[in-house]
């Protein structure tokens, strides 16, 4: 039953909405300039397809308002990060920032913020972040500790430690005058992770009081400031060099839409040499634009002065203002129209072209992205074990190209090798012999194996493939948390909820098992 709007009252003012469902679960994040004129519009009759079935889960709204609409943007990107909706953009290379908490301790300390599986943060603090792999305010953690006298020991000691004496931690586990300033380095560490007050402004903060305390003749306070600058000073040079030497120059977007789906491919260029490429795919569901495709985008990427696009995306004054304040320069979103921007725009949506007409539709690309094989899993082969007791043991496989069905390549087996409950040895027998017969006779191997199951499954059908000689790249789909697990590998894969990727790979296994179970429903009749 669709939710009726007319029973809430929607603000007329700048936010976000959260849009839950009948377990009261958060699917889909929003912002607006005006709530009330955003979120109604949602309900009128002239909504593509996909949003309407986002519209039909809809079993109630909350809002959160903000004072502008920069803040609505802000705030709907933390949150995204938060509860990750399944119906909302998120990049799949989110889990490769890394974060940083200051602990709620009595004197807090500094540390990397870890998350589990759903995207929250463990332990209590503050968190500050996304910073890159190669920001420099992770890989000086330790630079920053020392700079604001930042303990690191786990639990407070009675007597100051080795690191009192080195200089790197004034002791407030010990000393008074430590306690007192303890609060005052922890309030110029998080003005610098906010981003509030740069680098430099605090260096010349610290010379000047240098320079006060050389003159009153406290020179020991003057050697410990001396030594902070000194600190400091690797980490400025290493902020410049990342965010100004070596800022990407320009970024190029492609996007093209089909059947509301949207595909989309960057190149990035330094000093005019482009040194990195990658695509995505998005469901133009709600406000998933290209505009908050590129405002998400630049949360995890360094921000260049130039974006080069292929079509203008809405809001752009706009989104230039909030990417402009976000990198501290002006930003300028491009629509080229000839030169040679223009010709890496028409390079863009060749290649965007070349992965159509070869068949690879957005969801196995990036699949061969989440899994690095070495080519796309144009053709896939998914294998499951249905048990009704020893005698009513089956195997099935489905068998996907370009990420469809191809129900007249579907298989079943008789389980003929293996005797009582051993899904393992099952796995490895139907894998075995499939693959098997291929190779003697010469048949199309497919590009990927996927295995319904988990580490175990995965190694059983491992064995198969090595035994017959097939060189296949192998994966395994653990359902309780949809979890990917690939060889060599000890972490599962964790591929976003709304990903088309997933979405392929689960569409795979749900039919092998279909199909697994009607034909052990089939045996089961003929015998009775």
């Amino acid at each position: 039953m669709t939710f009726n709007i007319s029973k809430i009252s929607i603000p007329s003012h700048p936010g976000i909405y959260l849009m839950k469902d009948g377990k009261s679960e958060i699917i889909y994040i929003g912002k607006a300039k005006n709530l009330k004129n955003r979120v109604k519009s949602y309900f009128l009759k002239n909504q593509n397809y996909k949003t309407q079935k986002l519209v039909e889960k809809i079993q109630d709204i909350e809002f959160v308002l903000t004072d502008n609409e920069s803040e609505a943007y802000l705030l709907e990107s933390n949150m995204i990060k938060r509860y990750r909706p399944i119906y909302n953009i998120e990049l799949k290379d989110q889990q490769r920032y890394t974060y940083l908490r200051v602990t709620d301790e009595k004197y807090p300390r500094l540390l990397v913020a870890r998350r589990i599986r759903t995207g929250e943060f463990l332990g209590k603090g503050k968190v500050y972040g996304p910073f890159t792999s190669g920001s420099s305010k992770l890989l000086t953690i330790g630079t920053l500790r020392k700079a604001f006298k930042i303990r690191i020991c786990k639990t407070l000691p009675k007597k100051v430690c080795l690191e009192y004496h080195l200089g790197n931690c004034e002791g407030p586990c010990e000393l008074k005058s430590a306690q007192k300033a303890y609060p005052q380095h922890i309030a110029e560490l998080e003005s610098i992770l906010k981003g509030k007050k740069k680098m430099q402004d605090f260096a010349k903060k610290l010379q000047d009081e240098m320079k006060e305390a050389s003159e009153s003749l406290d020179f020991e306070r003057a050697k410990e400031i001396r030594d902070t600058l000194q600190r400091l000073g690797s980490l400025q040079t290493k902020q410049k060099m990342e965010y100004v030497e070596n800022a990407p120059n320009e970024d190029y977007f492609g996007i093209k839409i089909e059947e509301q789906t949207a595909l989309v491919m960057t190149l990035r260029q330094t000093h005019g040499i482009i040194r990195d490429r990658d695509r995505f795919s998005f469901d133009l569901v709600g406000d998933n634009t290209f505009s908050n495709f590129l405002y998400h985008y630049y949360t995890t990427n360094q921000i260049p002065k130039f974006i080069v696009v292929s079509d203008m995306p809405e809001n752009k004054k706009f989104l230039e203002f909030v990417l402009s304040k976000n990198a501290g320069f002006d930003v300028k979103i491009i629509h080229p129209k000839s030169g040679k921007r223009k010709e890496m725009i028409n390079l863009i949506m060749k290649n965007i072209d070349l992965i159509q007409t070869q068949g690879a539709e957005p969801g196995i690309t990036e699949l061969q992205e989440w899994l690095n094989l070495p080519e796309i899993p144009k053709i896939l082969e998914c294998f499951d074990v249905s048990n009704h007791g020893a005698q009513y043991a089956v195997g099935s496989m489905s068998r996907f190209v370009d990420g469809r069905p191809d129900k007249s390549g579907y298989r079943k087996f008789k389980i003929k090798t293996v005797s009582g409950r051993d899904d393992y040895s099952m796995i490895a027998e139907i894998v075995k012999r499939r693959y098997y017969r291929l190779s003697e006779e010469n048949l199309q191997m497919p590009n990927l194996v996927l295995i319904d199951g988990g580490k175990g499954q995965l190694k059983a059908a491992q064995r198969s493939l090595q035994s017959v000689r097939a060189k296949i790249p192998c994966a395994s789909l653990a359902k309780k948390n949809e979890e990917v697990f690939v060889p060599k590998r000890k972490e599962p894969i964790i591929i976003p909820r709304n990903s088309s990727a997933l979405k392929i790979l689960q569409h795979a296994r749900d039919e092998a098992h279909r199909f697994g179970l009607a034909y052990n429903r089939t045996l089961r009749k003929l015998s009775n």
